[in-house]
């Protein structure tokens, strides 16, 4: 017993020896520099901050002073300097240093690809790579470095919390953000900047894009063009097809606003300034409870919706347009947020706007008149701009308020003159395009559990069109007007960590007026209807380890025609293994304003889709019924996504299709449904991304009065490739190059040997089995180079040039037939073609 008590006390003695050692291993530097005073006789001037955070060994007992503050200087990022025999005095090296750290996720320790690492105050930052490792160099010694993720809340550091006497570094560990359940599944997705949800859903983050094929600017919706399933069949944005549906048929939201209007240069260029949008979550199926009125697919947008608390803003040319945006702090809890953008078209003629405006107009009076009538000549002026504002207020940590407009505005003035007898007569004539909105939110957190957000909004879509024509001295006046307003109250209730219930209510009040008027001979025509709709909604969704659901139901009820329609919604994703992933989506939804095509009254031939309400007796509420399977495969930074899906769309128009055939002015009331098949790989790393997607489906009509009953969809585009390859050449020198190429759409010829049919005194074209042929397959290449670099300490600039179609292919994007003017039993082929080849170059300067 002696023995063991003596070992006992020995290791006692030892473990408290060592203990004791490692306590004065390294001291506090206050109580060194306390020391040396009083050993040297010394006075020490300093700032406490500066010093209050230090930790080193004490110095040899037997240094003299000066020893002693040589190694001070050595072992920290102070300067020691020695004025006399009394003074000595303590300041921060003015120098910089070279960071690096690993982030990871707190709940699983996985490393965060793709989180941003930025030096505030200054444009210096960087992305993560794929083992969450970053570094930075030449970075001030006080200057603080936010770390953010999204759906995990941001952290930030002193840079030199990093300084390391080892090359060790730092490890940073990032908390999920609870708010936020829909976690991110892939980071990086087919570039920097896209990510997808686990539940399916794309988010494109401007603020982090990287580059795309032929953009030279994160357009939004001509990026999520390279998503499988997302077409346009005619380059335009303002006719995005998504899973066979027509553009207005994809719901889109801005802050919470709807929006009727979604492009400048009637297609070509995305109405939403991308340098301000914050995110956009694109969701073709299993869509929330929340959203409706939209048949095809969801397309959010969201601005920045968190105090910066500092000055920010960046400005950029481009060869059609300008633009700036700017952060504004007003005071702790108050910001603004500003952007504005105008085409420069009107100043400077470009190649670029040559061809857009010859895309944009092909088919248009503007084009058309001038060939068609002597001694005439035409002139027109085409000016674009959109703004938008954002005020945001926090009242205190749990209540936070947002109020925000944007301004969509599309002008065209043209101008034609005719000379007869040594006398010229000049006319003019306007179309006017605006889609004005104002939007405002309340976001409560009430207590750990329960939070809402409520939001009101007001929508003002317009078109206007005075045409004068000088051959007739006829004037015709065009009115298309969509006014909207509506509010939403959600709450959300979080029953733990892993599941939450949504509760919500969403009215809407929508009014059309269409209105036409003609002189010699006068003719009026004005019709308004509104819509009151109430919807009720309730959702719970799940997300632990490796199952995903939500489930929920929406009642929709229509006052007008007292109707309800319940709308059952599903989205499940199942982790099957550390590799594969099954999922299951299901949707009805309803949309009660569409668009139909109007070949006569069609705003200069530029727009001729006007917006009308259901009545339920000609015009229906569409409805339609959406399911899809698939499986995902992710592994070592490369995923692959295979879906299948089924969707039918009742109640749609003849009149919604613009058919160019002999069901071009029949009213009738039909479905069309779509089953396809849609596949995409990609492969990223930190220095390149390359993906490839294939899109098969089969899209038909059903419309039981016409003869046939059946035939194919005006978009029914067979099959779809796109590759795309993006490289970084440099770390702030990228490349990206990129094609796509689908088989031709259908159109309908006339009959051969009949081309013509005359009824009373108007001959009309003979055409045939409707949709029966195709045009010849699309096919582009496009590539982009883009260059950043700094001007100054906190002022960043990029270099941007794109090309679209490198090639210079041509490609035919519609075909119709008209009567020969000049032989009335023969027609003559119209055929519109795509983009030439377009250069484009922006320089941006951010700070």
């Amino acid at each position: 017993m002696k023995i063991k008590k003596h070992i006992i006390y020995i290791l006692l003695f030892v473990v408290n020896v060592c203990f004791a050692q490692n306590s004065v291993t390294k001291k506090p530097l206050t109580e060194i520099i306390t020391a040396v005073e009083q050993k040297f006789d010394v006075k020490f001037s300093y700032a406490f901050d500066d010093v209050s955070n230090v930790f080193l060994e004490q110095p040899n007992p037997e240094f003299n002073l000066q020893q002693t503050i040589a190694y001070l200087n050595s072992k920290t990022l102070l300067n020691f300097k020695i004025l006399d025999d009394r003074y000595i005095t303590v300041s921060v090296i003015e120098k910089t240093i070279s960071i690096c750290g690993f982030v990871y996720a707190l709940e699983n320790k996985d490393p965060l690809f793709g989180a941003s690492v930025v030096v505030n105050d200054t444009k210096k930052g960087i992305i993560t790579s794929e083992t969450g490792r970053f570094q930075l160099h030449d970075v001030s010694l006080n200057a603080v470095i936010s770390i953010s993720y999204l759906g995990y809340k941001s952290q930030q550091f002193i840079a030199k919390q990093f300084f390391s006497e080892t090359a060790h570094c730092n490890q940073i560990v990032l908390i999920e953000n609870k708010e936020v359940l829909n976690q991110v599944l892939i980071t990086k997705f087919l570039t920097t900047g896209f990510q997808k949800l686990m539940d399916g859903s794309t988010v494109l983050n401007t603020k982090n894009f990287g580059i795309l094929p032929g953009l030279t600017e994160p357009d939004i919706l001509q990026s999520i063009q390279i998503l499988p399933g997302v077409e346009s069949t005619n380059e335009s944005i303002a006719n995005i097809n998504v899973r066979g549906g027509t553009n207005d048929q994809n719901l889109m939201l801005w802050d919470g606003i709807k929006m009727y209007h979604s492009g400048h240069f009637f297609g070509l260029i995305s109405a939403y300034n991308p340098n301000l949008t914050n995110k956009v979550v694109v969701t073709k199926n299993g869509t929330s409870s929340e959203f409706s009125n939209g048949v095809s697919s969801t397309i959010n947008m969201f601005t920045k919706n968190e105090l910066s608390g500092k000055f920010a803003g960046a400005a950029g040319m481009n060869l059609i347009s300008a633009d700036a945006f700017f952060e504004i702090p007003i005071s702790k809890k108050l910001e603004l947020h500003i952007s504005g953008r105008r085409s420069i078209t009107d100043a400077f003629n470009t190649p670029t706007y040559d061809n857009y405006f010859n895309r944009s107009f092909q088919d248009s009076d503007i084009k058309t008149n001038s060939e068609n009538i002597e001694n005439q000549s035409t002139t027109s002026d085409f000016v674009f701009y959109d703004y938008t504002a954002k005020v945001l207020f926090d009242l205190n940590e749990h209540h936070k308020f947002r109020a925000n407009v944007i301004g969509i505005n599309n002008n065209l003035d043209y101008q034609e003159s005719i000379t007869q007898n040594d006398e010229t007569e000049s006319k003019s004539s306007n179309l006017a395009q605006k889609n004005l909105g104002f939007g405002g939110h309340w976001m409560a957190d009430w207590n750990s559990k329960l939070s809402s957000h409520f939001t009101a909004y007001y929508s003002k879509y317009t078109v206007d069109a005075n045409d004068y024509r000088i051959e007739t001295d006829q004037l015709l006046t065009q009115t298309n007007e969509v006014l909207e307003t509506g509010f939403k109250f959600n709450t959300y209730y979080k029953l733990n960590d892993f599941l939450t219930l949504l509760n919500g209510y969403q009215f809407n009040e929508s009014g059309i007026l269409n209105e036409t008027a003609v002189t010699k001979p006068e003719y009026d025509r004005t019709k308004k209807d509104v819509l009151l709709n109430h919807a009720f909604y309730t959702q719970a969704e799940y997300n632990k380890d490796k199952t995903f659901f939500r489930i929920g139901v929406r009642a929709n009820y229509f006052q007008k025609f007292q109707k309800l329609i319940v709308e059952p919604r599903l989205n499940i994703r199942q982790k099957l293994s550390n590799q594969f992933a099954a999922k299951l989506e299901g949707e009805f939804k309803n949309q009660s304003a569409t668009q139909i095509v109007d070949f006569q009254d069609d705003f200069l031939g530029v727009e001729n889709r006007r917006w009308i309400l259901a009545n339920e007796q000609t015009i229906p509420i569409s409805t339609s019924k959406q399911a899809s399977f698939g499986i995902a495969y992710n592994q070592n930074n490369l995923n692959i996504d295979v879906t299948g899906f089924y969707k039918i769309v009742e109640g749609i128009t003849a009149s919604n299709q613009g058919f160019y055939n002999n069901f071009q002015y029949i009213n009738a009331i039909g479905d069309y449904s779509v089953k396809g098949l849609e596949f995409l790989a990609n492969k990223t790393s930190h220095k390149y991304s390359t993906w490839v997607s294939y899109t098969y489906s089969i899209n038909d009509y059903k419309f039981e009065t016409f003869t046939p009953s059946v035939f194919p969809n005006n978009v029914d585009i067979r099959h779809s490739i796109s590759v795309g390859f993006n490289y970084d050449i440099l770390e702030n020198l990228k490349i990206s190059v990129g094609g796509m190429w689908r088989s031709g759409q259908p159109y309908t010829s006339p009959v051969e040997g009949n081309e013509t049919v005359q009824s009373g005194n108007v001959t009309y074209v003979n055409y045939g089995a409707p949709n029966s042929k195709n045009l010849d397959e699309f096919k582009r290449l496009d590539a982009s180079l883009s260059y950043k670099f700094n001007v100054y300490q906190s002022i960043n600039a990029s270099l941007k040039v794109g090309v679209l179609n490198l090639m210079n292919t041509k490609n035919i994007i519609n075909r119709y037939y008209e009567v020969n003017p000049n032989d009335s039993e023969s027609t003559i082929q119209i055929n519109n073609t795509s983009l030439s080849l377009t250069p484009n170059m922006s320089f941006r300067v951010d700070f």
